[in-house]
This record gives structure tokens, sequence and C-alpha cells, in this order.
């Protein structure tokens, strides 16, 4: 821990709201997702390549939610952080987990989307689960390869009498923000990318679909739902964050006046509390791309113990055996 207090800025008071949102944000989070995973691993018998891609998003957006109470402390106490190093670390390596899971495996599905909608009749890597299977792997090692060098490199820093954690404030750690928020902006650039190519492709393909085929007009809604969401995820919960924390790297490392270093800390907490807000919006896309998911979902919520369950239960199950034979589902 290294101690510093002359020539650091004063902190600033974090406002009610901000952790107060992340609690929200946690436990609707924490809702959502575990039960995502419980319809994954314990309903869901057969899983197809879609499915498998999505509970990886699960499993990513998950990983930070443990720890959220320890967040949400900090940010009670006036940024001061009285868990130790060790946890700020893997606060550290785990909220990189659960961005960059999420920015990665969104990319891939909607890699995958594309693929088997665009390109149904073709015989795709995209459609094989042993393809997959080794793809995901290959991304969870690289997450944990991204995250390690917080647990070598960041500290925490004791200034004005207050731990801080993750703070642009720890003027000994704002060349490591800055390299490692290139670094990083480099690798969201490059995923939301390939994401707005595959979905942008995809919305010109489905603008022609005949409206008249049920088949056509259950495709060419749900593909709209997602690409509309994951649009909505990546300008509200992760643009925000990188934007923030560049700027804040680059304001301290030249030294800019303490009431604009404030400003943007502020601006990049609340930007790190609205990054988990895509934990309570991606299983909103599994609802849109696995129709499985959708149907057990349901019946999981409803039931289906009145009468009028079970006949909305019949009529789902007349649907279903149109969107089972929907690509990508």
């Amino acid at each position: 821990m290294n101690t510093t207090n002359a020539t650091q800025c004063p902190p600033v008071e974090l406002h009610v709201v901000i952790p107060t949102l992340l609690s929200v944000f946690s436990l609707v989070g924490l809702v959502f997702n575990g039960f995502s995973l419980w319809i994954f691993w314990f309903i869901i018998k057969h899983w197809n390549s879609g499915a498998m891609l999505q509970f990886s998003l699960a499993l990513a957006d998950s990983m930070i939610l443990p720890l959220a109470p320890l967040m949400m402390t900090y940010f009670y106490l006036g940024s001061h952080w009285p868990f130790g190093e060790f946890l700020c670390q893997l606060l550290a390596f785990l909220l990189n987990t659960h961005f960059y899971g999420s920015v990665y495996f969104l990319m891939l599905i909607s890699i995958h989307r594309y693929q088997v909608i665009v390109h149904c009749k073709a015989k795709t890597f995209w459609r094989r689960r042993s393809f997959l299977k080794k793809l995901i792997v290959v991304f969870w090692s690289l997450l944990i390869l991204q995250g390690l060098p917080l647990f070598f490199f960041l500290k925490t820093s004791v200034i004005n009498s207050k731990v801080k954690c993750m703070s642009i404030l720890q003027s000994e750690l704002s060349s490591l923000y800055l390299a490692y928020g290139i670094l990083r902006g480099i690798c969201f650039l490059l995923t939301f990318g390939i994401t707005f190519v595959s979905y942008m492709k995809l919305g010109i393909y489905i603008a022609n679909i005949n409206p008249a085929n049920l088949r056509g007009r259950v495709m060419k809604t749900r593909s709209i739902q997602m690409i509309v969401l994951t649009l909505v995820i990546y300008a509200v919960c992760f643009v925000p964050v990188h934007v923030s924390m560049t700027v804040a790297a680059i304001m301290r490392l030249y030294d800019i006046f303490c009431t604009r270093l404030n400003q943007i800390q502020i601006a990049y907490y609340v930007s790190v509390v609205f990054s988990v807000l895509n934990s309570c919006l991606d299983p909103f896309i599994y609802n849109f791309a696995n129709e499985k998911f959708h149907m057990r979902a349901s019946e999981a919520l409803h039931m289906c113990t009145s009468p009028i369950a079970q006949n909305g239960r019949r009529d789902s199950c007349a649907h279903a055996q149109v969107f089972d034979r929907l690509p990508g589902t």
C-alpha cells in the first residue's frame, strides 16, 4: 500500500444515488443471471451452438456480482476501501472479466447470429459445437490473461486518510491506467466493429425477408430486437466507461486542475456503475435469441397452474413448433 497526501487532489463525496444505483443493478442482475444460469444448466438439457455462447455470456455477467457489495460499501464510505489490497485486486480482475467477457461474447453471438441466419444452408464452423467449445476456451483464456496484470500492478493508496482502490487520484498508477486503457480501448473498438458489421449485414438481409411468412416475420422481429438491445448495451454500458477511463488517465498524467479531475472521477464512477447494468439487460438477449430458453423460462415463471396459464402454455407450444425451426434458436 502506498501512502501519499500532499500532492494529491482532495477527494469529493459521492452522491448517495451512485451506490444506490449500483445496489439496484447488482440485485436485479443477480436475480436475472441466477435465473438464466439455472435455466441453462438444469432445464435446457441439450445445448445448441447458440446456447453455449449465451451461457458463457451469463457466466461472465455473473462474475462481478459476488463482490458488488464491496463496491457499494466503498462508495457509501466516501471512496474508502477497508477490505485490503488483495480484495481490491480481485475486484479489479473480476470487473475486467465481467466487462470484457460481456463484450467478447456479445461479439461472438453477433457473428453466430449472422452466420446461422444469412448462411443458414452453408456448412459453417459456427454450427459445430466442437468448434465453439474450443473458441470459448480461447476467449476465457484471453480474459484471464488480460486481467492478470491487475493482480501484479494494481495497488491501494492512502490519500487524505482514505484508502483508495482503482481511483484515478492514485498518481503513481497514472501511467499504468493510461497504457492499460489504450490496450483495452483497442480491444473494445475491434470487438465493437466486428459486432456492428455483423449486425449491419444481418439487418440488410432481414430487411428483404417477406413479412407475410410467419417464420420470416418471427425471425425478422427477433433479430431486430437483438440488434437494438445490443446497440443500447454498448451505448449505455460500454462506451461511457471506456471514454471516462481514458480521459481520466490522460488528465491525471498531465496534472490537470483538481476540480476537473474530480468531475471526471465522478463521471468514471457513474460509468462503472452503469457498466454493471448490462447484467440486467443481457438476459433479454437469451430470450430473443433462444426460443428454448424463452419457453422454459416462461414455464418456470408461470408454472402452468391456472387454467389461463395452461391455455397459454398450449398456445405457446403451438407457436414453439414454428420457433424451433428458426435458425440460431
